[in-house]
């Protein structure tokens, strides 16, 4: 579970960041779409709660036989779920394509697969 919290966060910290800074390019690579107006600074919170997942898994990294670190595991197994889900719509459904949204929903479902593999071994 450390290892999953550790990858976790610096993912998860690194995109938060990149969506803080720059949302717009974000979502390009992603969706393939541009943005502007309210978009921008939906982005950047996104990207807050993105960066405040990260430093949470950080946190957690050294304590995963706890309740917590279990809980903030199930909390980003659902995270990824939705994530894969709403990436994978967005490609398929809407047609939406950008260099990174299959890589993207790759990494989601395998993160999720780590996610379960972490609770049905732990304490």
């Amino acid at each position: 579970m450390s290892r999953l919290l550790k990858l976790t966060a610096v993912l998860e910290a690194a995109t938060g960041l990149a969506l803080i800074a720059v949302p717009a390019i974000v979502v390009r690579l992603l969706l393939g779409a541009e943005i502007s107006g309210a978009s921008i600074p939906l982005g950047r919170v996104a990207g807050a709660a993105l960066l405040a997942l990260g430093i949470a898994c950080w946190l957690a990294r050294d304590d995963s036989q706890s309740r917590t670190a279990r809980g903030l595991v199930v909390a980003m197994l659902m995270y990824n779920i939705v994530a894969t889900a709403v990436f994978a719509f967005a490609g398929i459904g809407l047609g939406l394509y950008g260099v990174a949204l299959w890589p993207v929903v790759v990494l989601h479902a395998a993160m999720g697969v780590w996610c379960v593999a972490c609770l049905r071994h732990g304490p």
